[in-house]
């Protein structure tokens, strides 16, 4: 079942970028349906909350937190057409290297996975400000898009916590490596 997910999302990649100006109308419900009906933010955003339960406390709360913060930074750089080079790319390698975190069960000092999140949550964030419409209302947007990235990390964080027990903890590696080959997917697609 995994190998067929898996070869749905390398040979669709199209259907995986979130960017291609499909925004409408810029309320809440389009900035939280943004993150949520982009197969490559969806595993970003899970992939967090995976790790921040791999690594434990405080990342529980300190990587879900980072996030979203940093994401409307980055939001307010592509609401103010502050060019960011390779978004796509930035968001696809959030996938990869958070994935492999999670696969590898790495635990590095809390800074670092905090500065890591944090970049990549620019990346994101810039997708979600720059897919804003002019007429929008920002603050409901981002109000949207913050919420949907934050129930993302609590899904990750759930899953990363039910594989706690020795006998799971082969599938949660194995979820990593999965997301990181979708993002590998997003990448070269």
């Amino acid at each position: 079942m995994l190998r067929v997910i898996t070869a749905c999302l390398i040979l669709l990649p199209g259907v995986a970028l979130a960017h291609p100006g499909h925004v409408a109308h810029g309320d809440f419900t389009t900035g939280f349906l943004h993150p949520m009906l982009g197969p490559d933010h969806v595993l970003a955003m899970v992939a967090v909350g995976l790790w921040a339960a791999v690594i434990g406390a405080p990342a529980t709360w300190l990587l879900p937190l980072t996030f979203p913060l940093a994401m409307l930074a980055g939001g307010a750089l592509g609401v103010f057409g502050v060019a960011l080079p390779a978004v796509e790319a930035g968001i696809a390698a959030s996938a990869i290297v958070i994935g492999v975190a999670v696969m590898l069960a790495l635990r590095p000092p809390m800074w670092l996975a905090t500065l890591a999140v944090a970049v990549f949550a620019v990346f994101h964030g810039h997708a979600h400000g720059t897919e804003m419409p002019g007429a929008a209302d920002p603050f409901r947007y981002a109000l949207g898009f913050v919420l949907a990235t934050v129930l993302l990390h609590l899904v990750g964080i759930g899953l990363g916590r039910m594989t706690r027990s020795a006998a799971l903890t082969l599938p949660l590696r194995g979820l990593g490596g999965l997301i990181a080959v979708g993002g590998l997917g997003f990448l070269v697609g």
